[in-house]
């Protein structure tokens, strides 16, 4: 009864059948199969292969209750016409892999949710062992995705640990996904991209469109290597610029002014965003005759061009008025930062056509970095990005549950 029992869990048909369950404080479950058997080859399918010999081989199965079960199984070997002698794979297990399928997809599960180490700890497998999975399905199911419709491109670098360890990343600006990453944030992160995409069905002229920052590294790898592809800066690394400008005039005009002391996030901030007593702290700076209140009325300015204008004509024609407006402030981090604009002006423009910004690509590394936290240690930048693609690739893992 028990062992029909257990067959009709495990799924066991014929020819495989349960020869004995002992239980030792874990279940394990000895399989074998009926004499005289046929098998098909592991590799290429031929059916009705004899068996010409067995090797002893166990999996690690889902608990039963809270104890831990074993598939044991005199596997056979069989010898392929085509082939040659080949290893039988039963329908639970995977080649290579201790562990059987629906095992397995319980990993996948938990990684999504939990740190290896925990995983660790709760299966009472070595990490080592768990990565080993993560790695053969998200590996195995990237090698599948399918890039031929992409058109528009995000690009940009995060952390992947302490002491400026980076990673570059590559999304799909439609759909959000992440296309690929690999270590480094320098111009031959773009080559390795442009050389992954025939992998993927892709080729680098399809790429239409690519948003990044102003970093030299970046342009020049998608010049060369995306050279179909408009460029278009990101407007919040252009703000950000401009913020760095801001604080820089406030931090040299407060040596000489006790009144800009404590004033940093006041300036930083757009209007709508401050509290009553900063809006009037302010107000009361505003009307003071210093360069910070200046550059902070450049700044929103800069940002209404963002904001109010649709027509590309007429954000050139802006942007230049600010530009000229900015070489007579005789503010020299201002003019610093439009001899900036001037240089990058084609890609600043192309916003107005693309309106393509790397919000996108923050929200992936607020994602990644939540990784880093759950990760807890992921040992090499290969285990890393297996995290990123699981996290953020869309990947289609296939998994029995």
């Amino acid at each position: 009864m028990e062992k029909t029992l257990f067959s009709v869990a495990l799924g066991i048909v014929e020819p495989l059948y349960i020869e004995e369950i002992v239980f030792d404080g874990d279940l394990h479950i000895d399989l074998n199969f009926q004499r005289g058997s046929k098998f098909a080859c592991s590799e290429c399918g031929e059916e009705g292969l004899p068996v010409y010999d067995t090797v002893k081989k166990t999996w690690r199965h889902l608990n039963f209750f809270q104890y831990n079960c074993y598939l044991h199984l005199r596997t056979p070997r069989t010898t392929c016409p085509k082939c040659g002698e080949r290893l039988w794979i039963p329908p639970w297990a995977r080649s290579q892999s201790g562990f059987t399928a629906l095992f397995e997809a319980f990993i996948m599960i938990l990684a999504k949710e939990m740190p290896v180490s925990s995983i660790s700890k709760l299966i009472g497998e070595h990490d080592t062992r768990i990565w080993r999975i993560i790695n053969w399905h998200v590996y195995g199911a990237y090698k599948e995705k399918d890039f031929s419709d992409v058109k528009k491109v995000g690009c940009d670098e995060t952390s992947s640990r302490k002491g400026h360890k980076y990673v570059t990343i590559f999304a799909d600006m439609d759909n959000g996904n992440v296309l690929y990453a690999t270590e480094g944030k320098s111009s031959d992160t773009v080559e390795s991209f442009a050389e992954e995409l025939p992998k993927h069905k892709a080729v680098p002229e399809q790429i239409k469109e690519v948003t990044i920052d102003m970093s030299a590294a970046f342009i020049s790898g998608v010049e060369t290597h995306l050279p179909e592809a408009s460029i278009t800066f990101d407007k919040f690394h252009v703000i950000q610029a401009l913020n760095k400008v801001q604080d820089e005039v406030r931090r040299s005009e407060q040596k000489n002014n006790p009144l800009l002391k404590n004033t940093r996030f006041i300036w930083l901030k757009n209007p709508d965003n401050l509290t009553g007593s900063q809006t009037d702290k302010l107000e009361t700076l505003r009307n003071e005759n210093i360069k910070t209140a200046k550059v902070y009325q450049m700044k929103l300015t800069f940002q209404d061009i963002y904001r109010n204008i649709q027509d590309p004509i007429v954000a050139k024609v802006a942007i230049k008025k600010w530009l000229s407006w900015a070489d007579r402030s005789r503010i020299e981090p201002v003019k610093n930062f439009a001899k900036m604009i001037k240089s990058h002006m084609e890609g600043i423009l192309r916003y107005f056509v693309s309106r393509l910004t790397t919000g996108t690509m923050e929200g992936i590394n607020s994602r990644i970095q939540e990784i880093k936290r759950r990760a807890r240690g992921f040992r090499n930048i290969k285990n890393f990005i297996a995290l990123i693609y699981l996290e953020a690739g869309g990947l289609e893992l296939n998994l029995p549950i």
